[in-house]
């Protein structure tokens, strides 16, 4: 058994600026003496149907007054490399190790160099499928610095030698220090490692235009709003439609932003102010889908529908910020997926439906649903109405998002406006603003009609702007599922 796909939804209900006949009774024939009865008041048949709410929910606003955002992240406190290679054959006491570029980030230069240094103590160990083998050991001779490859030379405390064939790929980390009696200290020292991030506005705009004439002219449906718009003139359902419409691209637009691409139709029609890192142009903005999906994660192939998927989740999250609490912000059926692998753990319930606290009460109704669950941090669920929408992101398959997993709470970073260190959300909205001009949401009216006074244009238009951009931070403790 399937839903039949006949009668299906309407992607576009409401989208029109004026009474079509394809959407109302359309029999009124006076000539007839058998008039129909009419309902006047709209019905609100697809309920609430905004879809903004999760940034209101996760994150904050608050201005900015520069073309280009910038802020840094701490990097890691300690050092691994992988894909080092040694140039001894295995048995020997002390081999030169390679370390390749690939470890450094930018790419090595004159002014970088490997943190590994003399009297260092290191931990070696094979990659890979088999990789068994394990050397631990002191380096004797540092890396040289602005050298095209960094090489460093490495004496075993094991009696056996060198446990691991030449040129095998391994992994060396730090783990300490040993000096011998009456030597000099540690020479050289290593410098904190920010990466620096930035993101750029985008203005958004939206506009409603109705003739003076029109806006005299009574109809015969009483229209409602979902903030109590009622009446009898259409102009006013179709404002409030537009208004409810780019309050809600307020919202995609930070969701769904890409920067332009060097050679793209979007970079050559849009090109103008200052452009993000890895655009040519001032086109478009790091969207969040955009950032969790180059330096988040990604959890891809569907949805994790048991422990062993959330597992390697977890895992994931314990070699990044290892934040306790997080909310996954689920489509329906991921919240489904959720619902059935939470309770397949009840042992009493293979084929039944005993799981939860009940009190045996007649009357009672099973709740099938769970809103969180605890394995190593807490995740709570919470559906996302963006993804069920089938106007928006509702029922795609190529390019479907399932659910974005966002860290609660806030992360420490420099702001350029305050001069300090300050607590930011992970998530958090920058408008631009200044004390004469303020563009988080600007709406007026111009033309001859309703009120305004501006032009000879015998109609009413209602403006709406926004210029902002939004800031992922600490992107690497997002998760994103998609197909």
């Amino acid at each position: 058994m399937a839903v039949n796909a006949t009668p299906g939804f309407d992607l576009q209900p409401s989208a029109q600026q004026q009474a079509l006949s394809t959407n109302y009774i359309t029999n009124f024939n006076f000539l007839d003496q058998y008039l129909p009865d009419t309902y006047e008041k709209e019905f609100e048949r697809y309920g609430n149907r905004t879809i903004a709410s999760f940034l209101r929910m996760v994150g904050a606003e608050m201005p900015s007054n520069s073309d280009l955002i910038k802020w840094a992240e701490q990097g890691r406190l300690h050092t691994k490399y992988t894909g080092c290679t040694p140039v001894a054959n295995g048995g020997n006491d002390s081999s030169v190790w390679t370390i390749p570029n690939a470890n450094f980030s930018p790419a090595i230069g004159a002014s970088t160099s490997a943190a590994l240094r003399v009297g260092q103590t290191v931990m070696i160990s094979t990659e890979g499928v088999g990789g068994t083998l394990t050397n631990k050991g002191v380096v004797t001779i540092g890396p040289t610095a602005g050298a095209a490859a960094q090489t460093v030379t490495i004496a075993y405390y094991e009696a056996a030698g060198q446990a691991m064939a030449d040129n095998a790929p391994c992994t060396i980390f730090i783990y300490g220090s040993e000096f011998a009696k009456g030597t000099a200290g540690m020479v050289g020292s290593n410098e904190s490692d920010d990466i620096f991030f930035e993101n750029k506005p985008i203005i958004i705009k939206d506009k409603y235009s109705v003739s003076g004439s029109d806006m005299a002219q009574i109809g015969w449906v009483e229209v409602t709003g979902e903030d109590g718009v009622s009446g009898y003139l259409w102009y006013l359902k179709s404002e409030h439609d537009t208004r409810l419409r780019f309050e809600d691209y307020l919202e995609t637009a930070m969701l769904e932003a890409v920067p332009a691409e060097v050679g793209s139709g979007a970079s050559t029609a849009l090109g103008n102010g200052t452009a993000v890192a890895g655009a040519a142009t001032g086109a478009g903005s790091e969207g969040i889908f955009y950032v969790v999906g180059n330096r988040g994660n990604v959890f891809g192939g569907g949805n994790p529908q048991n422990l062993a998927a959330f597992d390697s989740i977890i895992q994931r999250l314990d070699k990044q910020g290892a934040i306790e609490e997080n909310v996954i912000f689920v489509n329906r059926q991921f919240s489904f997926d959720i619902d059935d692998m939470l309770a397949a753990q009840n042992s009493h319930g293979a084929g039944g439906t005993s799981y939860g606290l009940f009190d045996n009460d007649k009357d009672m109704a099973l709740n099938l649903g769970f809103t969180g669950f605890r394995r190593g941090y807490d995740f709570y669920k919470s559906d996302w109405k963006y993804l069920n929408d089938p106007t928006m992101r509702g029922g795609l398959v190529a390019g479907g998002i399932n659910g974005l997993l966002v860290p609660a709470g806030s992360t420490s970073v420099y702001d350029q406006i305050l001069g300090k260190n300050a607590k930011r959300p992970f998530l958090h909205v920058r408008y631009r603003a200044s004390e004469t001009e303020d563009r988080r949401y600007k709406t007026w009216i111009t033309g001859s009609a309703g009120g305004a006074r501006t032009s000879d244009l015998d109609a009413m238009e209602v403006n709406f702007l926004s210029e902002r951009a939004v800031c992922t931070l600490g992107a690497n403790n997002f998760f994103l599922f998609q197909n």
